[in-house]
């Protein structure tokens, strides 16, 4: 918490001020990140777009994000074993409805409509973010291709598969 309170330039009475303890900080942190993906992809979802241009949009957003934006999302995978069990379990919930559903309905309607293949959309929900998962470290982000080559990449390999016809 001194460390947080220097970065941020007030005092650490001012920080627990506002946050009672490094939990309440981390849940504020995550729960802000989770609203601005969770309003984010719910504009990709309403453009009226195909499945494969709201994947290819979910992707950029994500790999367009600032590097230590990204990181959020690996910190929270890191941090939760520190958490109390509600919190846990609050941030769970939380984690699923703003971040996990949207991807999950995108895929569902692109199942639906017959544009992607039958295939369990939660299964492809985690299979698109664990090819994302490298990116979600700052060390990643200055990796030699740009961030639209790198989305195009992972939404053709995701969607397209690496096997010949």
């Amino acid at each position: 918490m001194r460390q947080i309170a220097e970065a941020l330039g007030v005092s650490k009475a001012a920080l627990y001020y506002h946050f009672r303890d490094k939990e309440e900080l981390l849940l504020a942190i995550l729960d802000s990140y989770l609203d601005e993906m969770d309003t984010a992809l719910q504009a990709i979802r309403q453009e009226q777009l195909d499945a494969r241009r709201q994947i290819h949009a979910l992707v950029e957003l994500i790999l367009f994000q600032p590097a230590d934006q990204r990181a959020v999302i690996r910190l929270s995978s890191q941090e939760m074993a520190q958490l109390s069990l509600p919190a846990r379990q609050a941030f769970d919930r939380a984690y699923h409805r703003k971040f996990l559903d949207p991807i999950r309905l995108i895929l569902e309607e692109g199942i639906q409509s017959g544009e992607l293949r039958p295939v369990d959309p939660t299964v492809a929900t985690w299979a698109l973010l664990g090819m994302m998962y490298p990116y979600f470290y700052p060390a990643h982000s200055g990796d030699l291709l740009p961030p639209a080559e790198v989305a195009e990449r992972l939404v053709q390999i995701f969607l397209d598969g690496i096997a010949l016809p």
